[in-house]
């Protein structure tokens, strides 16, 4: 949790409250269900919900702002950036049942008012939505093709609306048909955890 408050210093008591407990209700339901590999759990602050919290430090999301977090897993990014902004809506889906099940067990036990999880497809989401948050999932040019259908035309933040994925490693070929306005900010420009040096976030407006 230390990580964290490192970064994030303007947190409310609800807001650390709620990190703090993920830590327990993580190492609980992967336990049960495995979700984060087991040598990867006990780096649940750094490698997953600090990862997570990065796409706020490239947007802070306006509040009634509607975000699909696509191939969530256990609830990644999808919970962390919900527990940072309580007054966004995030719809979190994933085509596996236990992973979902997973994710809303932790967001209930949150009591997030705003994280509706939903097992389901990509491509049978026809919800719309300012931006798309994912982890690695798949290559752009297929989620792109995918989610394109669920970006809402109305733009209320700073950026405008589109896709914001967290990737590692070589991105020149991915990022190759949109290399004219894809944007791709390392990490390490914020966290200087030696874990985060090859990791980026790609923001495709669309």
């Amino acid at each position: 949790m230390e990580e964290i408050l490192k970064y994030f210093k303007e947190l409310t008591e609800e807001q650390i409250r709620q990190l703090t407990m993920l830590d327990e209700l993580y190492h609980e339901w992967n336990a049960k269900i495995n979700v984060i590999s087991r040598k990867d759990i006990d780096h649940l602050y750094e490698h997953h919900v600090l990862h997570s919290l990065s796409i706020a430090l490239l947007l802070h999301f306006k509040p009634n702002t509607k975000i699909l977090d696509f191939g969530t897993g256990g609830g990644f990014p999808g919970i962390p950036l919900a527990i940072l902004f309580p007054e966004c809506q995030f719809t979190l889906i994933d085509g596996t049942g236990k992973k979902i099940r997973v994710a809303t067990e932790i967001s209930n036990a949150l009591n997030l008012q705003n994280v509706e999880a939903k097992q389901i497809r990509g491509e049978e989401e026809h919800g719309k939505f300012h931006f798309i948050v994912s982890r690695a999932v798949m290559p752009l040019a297929d989620m792109s093709k995918i989610v394109l259908k669920n970006i809402e035309k109305k733009q209320t933040n700073v950026l405008p609306n589109g896709i914001i994925c967290l990737k590692g490693g070589s991105l020149e070929n991915e990022i190759g048909p949109y290399h004219h306005i894809a944007e791709v900010t390392p990490i390490s420009n914020w966290f200087e955890e030696e874990w985060f040096k090859e990791k980026n976030i790609v923001y495709l407006p669309l």
